[in-house]
């Protein structure tokens, strides 16, 4: 992930310089090597967590001692952000392959926690992203995000919030007036509750098997009828196995070029750090932005200039919080120092198949105390096993994301004598 062609003595000055500012890092929060927090969990089996960061009560939210008054000026950042459920879902027979119908699932959203969340990102500095694929759009349907976006737009996170626009309230589509007319009407309602339409990938588009004229007629027609700013969001196959070959040819580039002054940006959730590269060094031309969907990748891709609208914000988000003031400060060492055990931790929520890393968002506020179970939609927790948990648990220790020790010893303990719920 570094520049072309480094020297040897400029790899490994970069190492040291790394290395000396992760040592801090840990200093900082109270990390030392004798700080190893035990957790039996039968046979033989130990969980390994580091000794968590000193922490204090701010405003009403537990975090990590050196956040304080988050900036992020040189960024913009926007923590797509999950819901949550109540216990009684928890006996509800959905499931990925046969999933429940969204106004039943709506019945079932904790609300209280599900804004919780979302306080908390944003008393951390961050942006919102509502509505979005980590908060189950596709599954939860429009009329539940409807309730969310209403729901973020009164909580008024101070760097705003941007929310996906799409067409799941339709029943059918039958052309593709349709489908702008649909995009349309819900980017309006949008902006209507103070948020910034994304205009959400269209599945439609790839299932008809659409030309590349077709996509610039129908991103034009959708753009055309809005008010900026917007952003376009292109999602990868890995999220959603029905938007393989999207943007054919050089549509992409065609829609970013149709009104460079509505369309702002893009956020890209592509998981190829080369090609993010590529198109930032190309919109920044025309002063347009590329918004970093990749949870792989997102240190440096950030370090080099991509804004970003990352589910695993959620997961990290003091962390994270404290990297980006650095970064803001200057420190692009300090920054990577912080980042970097974040990304760790993304790679591995993150892991194929990609499409499930909400399981680990729910399950680390689970272990953080921010709700009472880790249930998520259609009980997608359960694609995940307890293995990949347990790693989830020491990965956000190491990287500071774990805000209270003896709670998430104690849900550690639960996870592995209950299993998965």
């Amino acid at each position: 992930m570094g520049p072309a062609n480094p020297s040897r003595r400029g790899n490994i000055a970069a190492r040291v310089a790394i290395a000396q500012a992760t040592l801090r890092f840990r200093r900082r929060c109270g990390v030392g090597p004798a700080g190893i927090l035990l957790v039996g969990t039968g046979a033989g089996s130990r969980v390994r967590l580091p000794a968590a960061p000193e922490l204090q009560q701010c405003n009403g939210v537990r975090r990590a001692c050196n956040i304080y008054h988050p900036r992020m000026a040189k960024r913009l950042a926007f923590a797509a952000a999950h819901i949550a459920l109540r216990d009684e879902y928890r006996e509800v027979g959905h499931s990925p392959d046969h999933p429940g119908d969204p106004r039943t699932i709506g019945d079932y959203i904790d609300l209280d926690a599900t804004l919780g969340i979302r306080q908390r990102l944003a008393g951390l500095g961050f942006g919102i992203a509502e509505a979005m694929d980590t908060a189950q759009r596709f599954e939860i349907g429009w009329e539940n995000a409807q309730r969310l976006i209403v729901e973020c737009g009164a909580l008024a996170p101070k760097h705003g919030f941007i929310a996906g626009a799409g067409t799941d309230h339709l029943d059918h589509i039958g052309d593709k007036k349709d489908l702008v007319d649909g995009v349309v009407h819900q980017a309006g309602f949008i902006q209507r509750a103070g948020g910034t339409p994304i205009l959400l990938p269209l599945p439609w588009l790839a299932a008809e098997r659409c030309d590349a004229g077709d996509y610039v007629d129908v991103y034009g027609a959708i753009i055309a009828k809005l008010d900026g700013p917007l952003y376009v969001h292109w999602l990868g196959d890995m999220f959603a196995p029905a938007l393989a070959g999207y943007f054919p040819g050089d549509s992409f580039s065609e829609v970013m070029a149709l009104d460079r002054c509505k369309v702002r940006g893009v956020k890209l959730s592509l998981l190829d750090a080369e090609f993010e590269t590529r198109t930032r060094e190309a919109l920044a031309q025309h002063d347009q932005i590329v918004l970093t969907g990749d949870d792989l990748h997102f240190a440096r891709l950030i370090l080099d200039g991509s804004h970003a609208v990352l589910g695993v914000l959620d997961a990290i988000a003091a962390p994270a919080a404290h990297a980006l003031q650095l970064l803001d400060d200057g420190d692009d060492q300090g920054y990577l120092a912080a980042m970097q055990p974040c990304e760790a931790l993304g790679q591995h929520l993150f892991a194929p198949p990609t499409r499930h890393y909400k399981a680990g968002l729910a399950f680390l506020a689970w272990l953080n105390g921010l709700q009472g179970n880790f249930l998520l939609v259609n009980h997608e927790q359960r694609t995940r096993d307890v293995a990949h948990y347990i790693k989830a648990a020491e990965l956000a220790h190491a990287a500071g994301a774990i805000a209270d020790r003896a709670i998430a010893a104690d849900r550690l303990a639960k996870l592995e004598s209950d299993g998965v719920p």
